[in-house]
């Protein structure tokens, strides 16, 4: 494999010295029996490898805040400004969840040309078709071309939360790699905010549903052209070397001018013995090995395909979805006239989640991925409880249900929120973690699917009391999962984990 033309060659680089804002300089042994300095690293270089992936995923809360707003005004017979406003509840259901699926497709993709594109390129295509996506949902004509705009915008979501995590993972320093990634969630929650509060603003303007959509395509834009600016992630490069599938001395020389770019001048002349130092511990744990599909589902990937793939189940069968949904109504049942308008408690519960996904990203390289989601989880076991307890018992204290919504979407933003998608961008050996975060993605879009499509007809057979009761006994069991299964990752390199981990 030839290297990217736009990336950097060795010699377009001198030498960087010390920067002011290096951080760094720990000794910590190496896997194969050597030690190495921690990553030396400044924080003005890894700004821009982490915001312009994550902006893949304020581009997916916006669609999420946006499309609630957006559908309002879609059926307004006054203001939708179309003819084809007269739409049935599997019209709108399409709308709303067409991007779901188109994720699922996007997933499926991710999974077989994951490890063909990089990371980087991947990205790339997912701005593209989210660009795509906005413009032809946006002026869509009739209603068969927005359904199709829709599911294009969802191939870009799948691709989006495959590649992001893993080039955020793969290029950030292990010291504040979890801090990264659970920003990625702070950046969902963010546009699902920003969603919510540009839709509220133009959902009474005739045909606002069309500037909610376009709203979206300069983010696109800037995601496109900032992944096309960033250097492809070193490792991915790596592993394309040691796998003979490009020229060793060329792909290395590539990998060490795209970690002096990630890392700035703080890195200094380290950068080649830190790739040496990567492909040396890729080659101890075995990456040098072809993938064969059928490995994603034996030794260290099954072990690694157990914890992610159980996380991003659990975190969508503990009932986030359903939670949500019932907002609204207990908000209102606790006497706050102005939840009756449904953007406005979006908007509230939005800015509540964002504060809690926040705290979690302070926290996460201090504290450890075990301890948020232990306590986290054991928070959303009470807080299930509480509402199961509300719709058959305590239907007469309001202050209950809102006490217990409020620790439940606080609970999950410090555990399963952020801590669910940094661990399936961690967990996965080099070499099959396009695949296996592909699967893991799938699940969480596909079990996401399942709960918003069975959750209704779940309601209506059991009762809003004991679903709430279900979803505390599933959340109980993920409690055990995640204590007999989960590891601690927290300050471990991405090698190391594979090695001491899986």
């Amino acid at each position: 494999m030839e290297p990217d033309p736009e990336q950097p060659t060795l010699s377009s680089l001198g030498k960087a010295g010390k920067s002011s804002g290096e951080i760094g300089g720990v000794e910590e042994p190496l896997l194969n029996g050597g030690i190495h300095p921690s990553e030396n690293y400044s924080l003005a270089s890894a700004i821009f490898p982490f915001l312009f992936p994550a902006l893949g995923g304020l581009l997916y809360g916006y669609d999420i805040g946006s499309t609630s707003c957006a559908t309002i005004s879609i059926k307004s017979a006054t203001l939708s400004g179309i003819s084809w406003y007269d739409l049935n509840s599997v019209d709108i259901g399409l709308i709303t969840s067409g991007s779901l699926y188109g994720a699922l497709i996007g997933s499926v993709l991710a999974f077989n040309i994951a490890d063909f594109l990089g990371r980087r390129r991947e990205l790339i295509l997912a701005a593209f078709l989210y660009l795509v996506g906005a413009l032809v949902t946006a002026l869509a004509p009739v209603f068969a071309v927005m359904v199709i705009g829709r599911f294009v915008f969802g191939i870009g979501i799948g691709l989006a939360m495959h590649a992001a995590p893993m080039y955020i993972a793969e290029t950030a320093p292990s010291q504040i790699r979890g801090q990264l990634i659970s920003l990625k969630e702070f950046f969902i929650v963010l546009g699902m905010v920003g969603g919510y509060g540009i839709g509220s603003l133009l959902v009474d303007t005739v045909a606002g549903w069309h500037y909610m959509y376009v709203a979206s395509t300069p983010l696109a834009v800037i995601m496109g052209i900032g992944m096309w600016w960033l250097p492809a992630s070193p490792r991915w490069l790596l592993l394309r070397a040691i796998q003979g599938k490009g020229s060793m001395q060329e792909l290395k020389e590539t990998a060490i001018c795209c970690l002096c770019r990630l890392r700035g001048e703080a890195i200094g002349d380290t950068a080649p013995a830190k790739v040496d130092e990567i492909l040396a511990e890729l080659t101890v744990v075995g990456e040098e090995k072809e993938v064969a599909l059928t490995e994603v589902f034996r030794g260290k990937c099954l072990k690694a395909l157990t914890i992610g793939a159980g996380l991003v189940l659990f975190q969508q069968i503990t009932g986030q979805p359903s939670v949500l949904y019932y907002a609204a109504s207990i908000l209102q049942s606790a006497g706050f006239s102005a939840a009756s308008d449904a953007t406005r408690v979006s908007i509230l519960i939005g800015l509540f989640k964002l504060i809690m996904t926040g705290i979690a990203v302070l926290v996460v390289d201090r504290l450890g991925r075990r301890p948020l989601l232990l306590g986290g989880v054991s928070g959303m076991v009470i807080s299930l409880f509480l509402l199961g307890s509300y719709y058959i018992f305590l239907d007469d204290a309001p202050v209950v249900a809102v006490a217990a919504l409020l620790l439940y979407v606080g609970c999950y933003q410090l555990s399963f929120g952020p801590i669910g998608w940094l661990m399936i961008s961690e967990i996965f050996p080099l070499r099959l973690r396009g695949r296996g975060l592909g699967i893991a993605v799938l699940v969480n879009f596909g079990a996401n699917a399942l709960v918003t499509f069975t959750f209704s007809p779940l309601k209506a057979l059991l009762g809003a009391g004991i679903l709430f009761y279900v979803f505390a006994a599933i959340a109980v069991v993920s409690l055990l999962f995640i204590f007999f299964i989960v590891p601690e990752t927290k300050g471990l390199t991405l090698e190391e984990i594979e090695a001491k981990c899986l």
